[in-house]
């Protein structure tokens, strides 16, 4: 956790509860019904534009696993895996 708040604090595009925020959009979307997902997927989303793109949160936690040394982005690996699954 202070390996991510010191990321937060030094990187220029990060702002303090950055990857929290991101963890729980990407979770609240890989959560939602299969349905909704494809509807998703094919229609698109008005609504990220005001509540965030589950999209951008995830390659944004992509972005912080290869920042963060290996034992704890091994941590956050775990649970964005568990959450892609």
């Amino acid at each position: 956790m202070s390996e991510i708040v010191r990321l937060e604090r030094t990187r220029s595009h990060l702002r303090p509860g950055d990857v929290g925020a991101a963890v729980h959009l990407w979770k609240d979307y890989a959560h939602r019904p299969e349905r909704d997902l494809w509807d998703d997927y094919e229609y698109g989303n008005v609504h990220w534009e005001c509540c965030g793109d589950p999209f951008e949160a995830r390659a944004l936690l992509s972005t912080v696993m290869q920042a963060m040394s290996p034992r704890h982005a091994r941590e956050l690996r775990q649970i964005v895996a568990r959450l892609d699954e």
